[in-house]
């Protein structure tokens, strides 16, 4: 029975490991179809906002309960984790708590930390399951954010659910591996009673000895079964941000957050038009489109950005359009380019890693010219996002294709774009008269 369970570990790790790296493959894939974009320079200080933002949730605490509520999850995800170690190498090996004999004294102490971070793990995502299905948050709720409707609203709570189901698992298997430690189990190493699990131990005070290892061995496999599939599943989720908010704090822009940078292009042709020289190969070189229309214009740190998203909802409570009733989110700007990424990538699954055209295209499909056109470029979603997402962005460049290379553009945008041509300014006057203001002060 052992070997059996052994073997059946064995292969239920290396599916989980395959499942993981073919994932993870499709996901590379499809980031990779961006643009190239220049983000390695200065690394001490892209180095410097990770740790602060990625591990050390520094804008999570903008709202103190919630950040603290968050960082107890996210390290005891993180924490938690190590423990996984003994369980992995006691199922491929047969053992059972096999770091007990080499830390000694140590071990009891280090397996209560755990716990207790478990407990904190197991409280927070009670409360967060609360605020979403019983208070529910506005900026959570699908009646009030088309975004949010269906999967997005059962992904959560999916997530919620199973963490807490695992944090439960593990609690109890210890206590029913404590008792049967007490009735002097051969198979159970003796060590001393858990942090937490110990005031569980009453629960399984009249149980048969057989019930016990039965139930012991069940919350085992529910554990370690459990993080298999949470690890699957994690990359299919928008909790893919518990690994991408690393690469994507690391790459985050670190210039203004109000600088828009220039195409190129249009650069060029102002350069020539002022009699400038200094206007390089790459400069004067006619692209494809202007802007963006597809993902694949886009460059990758947007699409990086898609895949990132915690759907949070941070930016779109921020946004004035939003508050003010327009159809623009920039959550479901990030959602909807990650499904069109997510579109995309089953199209070069089933075309050998190419993409084959399939009529579609984010600008559209996805999302509509009266979402990017409402946007005021304030840079309120840029600054609320927790992992340095910038939807502003993909919305620029979705704008620009709009305006230039397809000539759509709303009248009273067209007069003000005449007037900065012919008067260097949005309003219909003379530059001559710019300063009559300032006459009478």
């Amino acid at each position: 029975m052992a070997i059996f369970q052994q073997l059946l570990f064995i292969i239920l790790l290396g599916l989980t490991g395959w499942l993981v790296y073919r994932r993870a493959a499709v996901i590379r894939m499809t980031i990779q179809l961006g643009k190239p974009e220049l983000r390695t320079d200065q690394p001490g200080r892209r180095m410097g906002i990770m740790a602060r933002v990625a591990l050390g949730q520094k804008k999570m605490f903008d709202r103190p309960v919630i950040g603290i509520l968050h960082f107890a999850v996210y390290m005891g995800f993180i924490l938690i984790n190590v423990e996984i170690l003994e369980i992995v190498l006691d199922g491929a090996l047969g053992k059972h708590r096999l770091f007990a004999s080499a830390l000694g004294g140590l071990y009891p102490i280090l397996i209560g930390f755990f716990e207790f971070l478990a407990l904190g793990v197991l409280l927070a995502c009670s409360i967060f399951l609360i605020r979403r299905r019983i208070l529910r948050t506005e900026r959570l709720q699908p009646s009030r954010h088309r975004e949010m409707l269906g999967w997005p609203e059962m992904d959560a709570t999916i997530i919620l659910v199973l963490e807490i189901v695992l944090m439960i698992a593990i609690l109890t298997m210890n206590a029913a591996d404590s008792v049967l430690q007490d009735l002097g189990n051969a198979h159970y190493t003796q060590t001393q009673d858990f942090f937490f699990s110990r005031y569980l131990k009453p629960l399984f005070a009249h149980w048969s000895e057989g019930s016990l290892i039965l139930y012991e061995r069940a919350a085992w496999w529910l554990h370690i079964t459990g993080i298999f599939a949470f690890a699957i599943y994690v990359t299919y989720s928008k909790h893919l941000h518990i690994v991408l908010a690393f690469p994507n704090t690391y790459f985050s822009q670190l210039s203004a957050k109000g600088e828009m940078r220039n195409m190129p292009e249009i650069t060029a042709e102002v350069k020539s038009m002022l009699g400038v020289d200094s206007v390089g190969p790459s400069e004067t070189a006619v692209p494809e489109r202007f802007g963006a229309k597809d993902v694949a214009d886009l460059t990758w740190k947007n699409l990086m950005d898609a895949y990132s998203c915690t759907e949070c909802g941070r930016c779109t409570s921020v946004c004035p359009a939003n508050l003010t009733g327009k159809k623009l989110s920039p959550r479901k700007i990030m959602m909807d380019t990650r499904d069109r990424l997510e579109e995309v990538g089953r199209n070069m699954q089933q075309n050998t890693g190419k993409f084959v055209d399939d009529g579609k295209a984010l600008l559209g499909d996805y999302i509509l010219e009266e979402e990017i056109l409402a946007c005021t470029t304030c840079n309120a979603c840029v600054q609320e996002c927790p992992v340095l997402i910038n939807p502003l962005d993909i919305i620029l460049q979705l704008r620009r294709y709009k305006i230039m290379d397809e000539a759509q553009a709303p009248g009273s945008w067209n007069m003000m774009f005449q007037n900065l041509d012919t008067n260097q300014a949005p309003w219909k006057f003379s530059p001559a008269d710019r300063f009559n203001w300032a006459e009478k002060l």
